[in-house]
């Protein structure tokens, strides 16, 4: 269903303005260089700092662009349930295959309080839905005994797991079988996340290497651990770059070098500071992306 290298997609701006011209051509870019899949609305496009109107423009806007040849799985996650059941259920309006419903943030809820959220949004949607478990920055950590509960559901199908454990990929495969998907979060483990059961990464470097991305994927899912242990060695300075300073203004600014887009972003990010824009043209160069 959902597998191998996943974008996770940047918003482009323009004087404040979504850039819809530019989100096409990024997306189209995305399908030519083997993309398996996209995820619009989530961390790494700004969503905290999108009106709810934008939100549904970008995902409506990536369906229409993905034209059914890879999966869209849009971000649809609230702290809020009710929004969250109410996005979800428009992704699936508009055609997405899939929903990215991130872990409730600032609340804390428990244990029993995230079961409730994804029941209801389970509930009132017809979609695949993907957890995303990021207790870095939701500061709550879903269980894997709440994962498994969860995955009784109709239409829970796995999880984005950023929490950077590679233990839970183990005991997430040994609690809920193999058909539970498993996507890591972190480009820099997606290697050794794969070999432990994952099937791919909702990735933020794919954004700028889409083919180096997908290729090293295709490795990985295809047992050619030498080949994707290589690429994936290639690959680790661009992984680390794209954090120097707040995700994505890294990636923005590498996209905007690749002529893509604008490195806009919205406050309270702000774009690069030129000590780090300078140690990204050397890796770019590096890699020939540039």
């Amino acid at each position: 269903m959902f597998k191998g290298s996943i974008t996770a997609l940047v918003t482009p701006f323009k004087d404040g303005k979504l850039d819809i011209g530019a989100y096409e051509r990024f997306i189209a870019f995305q399908i030519d260089s083997g993309t398996h899949g996209i995820v619009p609305c989530g961390t790494t496009g700004e969503s905290p700092t999108i009106s709810g109107e934008e939100h549904k423009s970008l995902i409506e806007t990536a369906v229409k662009s993905a034209m059914g040849k890879i999966p869209v799985i849009a971000g649809t996650g609230s702290n809020c349930t009710d929004e969250a059941v109410e996005m979800t259920r428009y992704a699936e309006d508009v055609g997405a295959d899939g929903a990215l419903v991130v872990t409730p943030y600032y609340n804390k809820p428990t244990q029993e309080g995230l079961y409730q959220h994804y029941k209801k949004i389970n509930d009132n949607c017809g979609i695949p839905i993907v957890i995303y478990n990021i207790p870095g920055r939701s500061v709550v950590d879903m269980s894997v005994d709440t994962m498994a509960r969860l995955y009784e559901l109709k239409n829970i199908v796995g999880v984005k797991d950023a929490t950077g454990d590679l233990n839970r990929v183990t005991q997430q495969k040994n609690k809920m079988g193999p058909d539970f998907i498993m996507l890591s979060g972190n480009d820099e483990n997606a290697y050794e996340f794969n070999l432990k059961g994952g099937v791919g990464c909702i990735s933020v470097s794919a954004n700028v290497a889409p083919k180096l991305c997908s290729d090293f994927q295709n490795f990985s899912n295809s047992k050619r651990n030498e080949d994707a242990k290589a690429l994936f060695d290639k690959l680790l300075p661009l992984h680390d770059i794209l954090f120097i300073e707040s995700n994505p203004s890294p990636a923005k600014y590498s996209l905007s070098l690749m002529k893509m887009m604008s490195d806009e972003v919205r406050l309270p990010l702000v774009v690069l500071e030129s000590a780090s824009r300078k140690k990204i043209d050397t890796v770019l160069k590096n890699l020939k992306l540039i």
